[in-house]
């Protein structure tokens, strides 16, 4: 690989030390970003924007709940003015916080807020753009025309951000790129870049530079290739290192909406990208901050870990998807979806009851096994077998001195550890061989490389865990290893939401860049596993798979978080759509407050909600329209008509609970 080559794929300082990359400082207010500040974080507001006093009262709580940029939409003139009132009416008690107007559309509306708020957002897919999702062949000449368009539309709000020193965020969406990227570029990562560099070149030509970036998307992996191809185009196109604010669009709410969360941010994160993140829950604004500064936290005091041995280039793209080659062992590995693996090991007391925390359910009165959408495909036993028969949907892993002694060797399979590699009496179709980093020397990858039953468990107990395992992988395809991987962390003596995210982050990240062909995950607050953290665990694995997009096992929602601009109560309104169709496993839906999140926003979602009216929803099929002006009372019968239609409905089967 040449030079060239190198730099082509080098989107961050390294791959295996933490550093946090360096960026311009950007003014907002009195609360600087990037530079050697530290990391931001940030929400926005769900209250009308007319509603003063409400909106006071939201930014004062977000405020208190840590927020340091609090972002209002301006979806009119109108709106944009009434900034003025929410600045003073903060101000009037004691409040100084930035606020940013956040612009679609409207070009008017911006040129206003810039010169009342400290920042204000603009879209580049719709600031001086329609879509129309029409497909047109510009030539060289018809699209140089359309950037002069661009460039005349958008030079007034870069001159006034100029004169009365406001920031500004350039924030693409993908899904809402306009008709003239999409034609040229298609939905991609690429496009969402280039959508971007277009209006930023406008500012440098105009020697603006009090910039903030964003390559926002409700599917992780679109989203941590977009930020990263963005870093390598402002490195290799000479445009100054402006900072990043990260965030996973529309994620949606509870645990679905962290997990999904933190494998994009954290990801992200990890490499030493971002300067200020949001996680865009449905919820509550204030209840973003604690999440987002939990991801931000791990980051503190990162540079203290432990040397990994550099890597000067990635043996795998990091601007798309594609899994790592393995040999099938089994059914891991090849074109196998990646493997659950619950971790029994430490629990004392087990039964057959104790199944159906990790998916599989006895029915007495049938004498029948059950497996749920969520049943996990192996279960770790550790020293101790489990003292009764399991359904033949599971299968059990003992540590090796276990299953030596077990009666039956061939439906239950051995844990190697390394000083155990050769031993002579193994499985003869599959064994488990538990690893680290450290453990990859010459001789061991030699006798992995040519034993076709060996899955490896790779793991690691470093606070730098992500890089570290990530490295090994590396290791792994150089030397032409293909055996399957199990990625495996255990995490004790943290909160439930913290083990979400950081089990995301670690886990979540690896598999977006196609490493890991299983997942084992352990968690426990104390020294003792209960059956109720098997089951967080269990849950947290398949939901970090989804997020993932390496395993779908249950329905995607992709709702907005919510802001002055939604047309009905989205988080009642996702309450019941989830109600009525939870069940219908790997269907995505989007749920949109108004037509700015929607379609462009819920551009991975098979179905769409989106409110078009006060009290009137339009439903999409992918992005076409398919009913429009229903009325909200009947929009949800009308939605699953639309899926029966298409015949993706399944009845719901009764709760076996």
């Amino acid at each position: 690989m040449d030079a060239r080559e190198v730099l082509d794929k080098i989107y961050c300082d390294s791959l295996t030390s933490y550093s946090r990359r360096k960026t311009r400082e950007v003014k907002i207010g009195d609360i600087p970003l990037g530079g050697e500040n530290p990391i931001r974080v940030q929400s926005m507001t769900v209250v009308d924007t007319m509603d003063t006093e409400g909106s006071v009262a939201q930014a004062i709580r977000m405020v208190e709940a840590g927020c340091e940029y609090v972002r209002i939409t301006a979806p009119s003139v109108q709106s944009a003015r009434n900034l003025e009132n929410i600045k003073k009416g903060l101000n009037a008690q004691g409040f100084n916080v930035p606020l940013v107007a956040d612009i679609h559309f409207t070009p008017n509306a911006a040129e206003l807020a810039a010169r009342i708020v400290e920042k204000v957002r603009i879209n580049p897919g719709n600031y001086a753009d329609r879509k129309n999702f029409q497909e047109i062949d510009y030539t060289d000449e018809s699209y140089k025309q359309e950037l002069e368009r661009i460039r005349e539309r958008f030079t007034p709000l870069v001159q006034i951000c100029k004169e009365y020193g406001t920031a500004m965020r350039i924030g693409t969406n993908h899904g809402s790129l306009s008709d003239r990227i999409m034609s040229r570029y298609g939905d991609t990562p690429l496009g969402m870049v280039e959508s971007a560099l277009e209006f930023l070149r406008v500012c440098e030509d105009l020697n603006y530079y009090d910039i903030v970036l964003s390559m926002k998307a409700s599917n992780p992996q679109v989203m941590v290739q977009a930020y990263r191809l963005l870093v390598q185009k402002l490195n290799t196109g000479g445009f100054q290192p402006y900072p990043l604010h990260l965030g996973v669009t529309e994620a949606g709410e509870g645990e679905d909406g962290r997990i999904k969360s933190a494998a994009g941010i954290g990801a992200l994160l990890e490499d030493g990208l971002g300067d200020t993140v949001r996680v865009s829950l449905t919820e509550e604004p204030e209840f973003e901050i604690p999440i987002a500064q939990m991801l931000v936290n791990r980051y503190n005091d990162r540079s203290a870990h432990k040397p990994i041995t550099p890597i000067e280039i990635a043996p795998v793209d990091p601007f798309s998807y594609n899994r790592r080659h393995t040999v099938e062992v089994q059914n891991f590995g090849g074109k196998n979806v990646p493997r659950v693996i619950a971790d029994f090991s430490q629990l004392e007391e087990r039964s057959v009851k104790d199944l159906k925390a990790i998916g599989h359910y006895y029915l007495p009165e049938l004498d029948k096994w059950k497996m749920g959408d969520q049943g996990s495909d192996y279960v770790y036993s550790g020293s101790r077998a489990m003292p009764f028969m399991l359904p033949n949907g599971l299968r059990e892993i003992l540590d090796y001195e276990t299953w030596l002694a077990a009666d039956d060797k061939v439906n239950k399979y051995p844990l190697l550890t390394i000083d155990l590699l050769g031993a002579n009496d193994k499985h003869n179709e599959l064994n488990f061989l538990a690893l680290r980093l450290d453990d990859l020397d010459h001789n061991v990858l030699e006798v992995i490389k040519v034993d076709p039953t060996l899955v490896l468990m790779l793991s690691a107990n470093s606070s730098h865990a992500m890089p570290e395992i990530r490295r090994a992988f590396f290791e792994l395809i150089d030397k032409g290893v293909n055996c399957p991987v199990v990625i495996s962390r255990a995490y004790d003596g943290i909160s439930e939401e913290e083990f979400q995210l950081h089990s995301s982050t670690d886990v979540g990240s690896l598999l977006i860049d196609g490493l890991g062909d299983g997942v084992m995950i352990t968690w426990s607050k104390s020294n003792e596993v209960t059956l109720d953290e098997i089951k967080t665990s269990n849950q947290t694995a398949f939901g970090i798979l989804q997020a993932a997009r390496t395993r779908m096992s249950k329905t995607e929602y992709i709702s907005c978080p919510s802001c002055g601009r939604t047309l009905f109560d989205l988080q009642e309104t996702t309450a019941m759509i989830r109600k009525r169709t939870d069940h219908l496993k790997g269907v995505k839906i989007g749920i949109m407050g108004c037509i700015v999140n929607g379609p462009g926003e819920m551009a991975d979602a098979d179905y769409g909600y989106v409110g078009s009216g006060r009290g009137t929803i339009t439903l999409y099929r992918g992005k076409e329209v398919v009913k429009r002006s229903v009325p909200s009372a009947e929009a949800v019968d009308e939605l699953i008509a639309i899926i029966r239609e298409d015949g993706n409905w399944l009845e719901p089967e009764k709760s076996t609970n």
